[in-house]
């Protein structure tokens, strides 16, 4: 899932995701969508962009299907961390 919001200062991003996981986990299983859905993965991954580049990403996010048809999540997921000079060790990537 991929989301593209302004998080206010005051909030702490592991606090949002967190409700977001909590909320969508249980519409999710109260209301039978996804009948082999558990839960979330652990993790999860978010990064900063510019203002400017607000509407290439809610672009981006609109055709997120089609994209990852394209190119598989890990290998986008580890293009994304060098292009924010994460370091990572690949063993805990899906």
């Amino acid at each position: 899932m991929h989301i593209v919001t302004h998080l206010h200062p005051s909030i702490a991003l592991a606090l949002l995701v967190k409700d977001i996981k909590l909320a969508s986990s249980e519409h999710i299983k109260s209301h039978q969508l996804f009948p082999l859905f558990n839960d979330w993965q652990v993790g999860y991954g978010g990064f900063t962009y510019a203002y400017k580049d607000k509407d290439r990403l809610i672009n981006y996010v609109k055709n997120q299907e089609k994209h990852h048809h394209e190119k598989p999540f890990r290998e986008e997921l580890i293009e994304l961390l060098k292009e924010h000079e994460i370091e990572f060790d690949e063993k805990y990537l899906l």
